[in-house]
């Protein structure tokens, strides 16, 4: 089999993720603050529950998943710009010249792995906080929740290949997660508070990724609730991926290592 052939490089793209620290810590940094904080979320609201505004075992379950993503942010970043900052891209580029062959190769590696750990971690902080929740918890077979937990999924994979898409353009882990971070943050967590800037901001990633978790307040709420639809969270969140990672692809292709 060619060195050169798409199988050959996803394999040599899969050993590269696989042979890092960062890969582990990242992962498993996505699953202790998702799983941690919702755990801790829902014992706080079962003690409580008479003072919780609109109460939603869902909410309680995924919402610790906004600040997992971090996590897979800067993994996202760092299978892409660690290359850039250590040099290895040229060797990549060396054993591989098809840059096309080898971007592929390195965005499937990495949103597969991503898949993998957004599964377990989105499973676990969900089956976790409804323990916590004890009779106030829903089922894992309730309505919605199906639905509910792959939208999960879907958005932590897809933030992840997104930076990764992102970390590419500006050919920096650093960089990527220094637009990223605050972005993701405080676009649901503080900018989107401002009424002046929801209409903008509703249309973040992070915005689409509540929207397909269904954990977004109200379109009439005052602080989130894009108001779209899971239909539209998805296009949105597919749009901004696929632009990330063409645009990754371009400043591959257009410049030198």
């Amino acid at each position: 089999m060619s060195s050169n052939s798409p199988r050959a490089v996803l394999a040599a793209e899969w050993t590269k993720v696989w042979t890092v620290r960062s890969t582990g810590f990242t992962l498993l940094l996505a699953f202790v603050l998702s799983t941690g904080i919702g755990t801790l979320v829902a014992f706080n609201w079962r003690g409580n529950v008479e003072h919780v505004v609109n109460f939603d075992p869902l909410v309680a379950a995924l919402y610790s998943v906004t600040l997992g993503q971090l996590a897979l942010v800067v993994l996202g970043a760092l299978l892409v710009g660690s290359e850039y900052a250590s040099g290895s891209i040229r060797t990549s580029l060396s054993a591989v010249p098809g840059r096309g062959l080898l971007y592929c190769g390195k965005v499937l590696a990495g949103t597969v792995t991503a898949l993998a750990g957004s599964t377990v971690t989105v499973l676990v902080t969900f089956l976790a906080a409804q323990a916590a929740l004890g009779p106030y918890g829903t089922k894992l077979t309730a309505d919605g929740v199906p639905a509910a937990l792959a939208g999960a999924v879907v958005y932590l994979t897809l933030i992840c290949a997104f930076s990764m898409g992102i970390a590419t353009v500006v050919r920096s882990s650093a960089i990527a997660m220094g637009i990223l971070l605050p972005l993701l943050f405080l676009g649901s967590q503080g900018l989107g508070n401002v009424p002046a800037l929801k209409p903008v901001l509703r249309y973040l990633p992070d915005q689409a990724g509540l929207e397909l978790m269904h954990i977004a307040g109200p379109s009439g709420d005052g602080r989130f609730g894009p108001g779209y639809g899971t239909g539209a969270a998805l296009a949105i969140l597919l749009a901004w991926t696929a632009a990330a990672l063409i645009g990754g692809y371009l400043v591959l292709r257009g410049r030198d290592a």
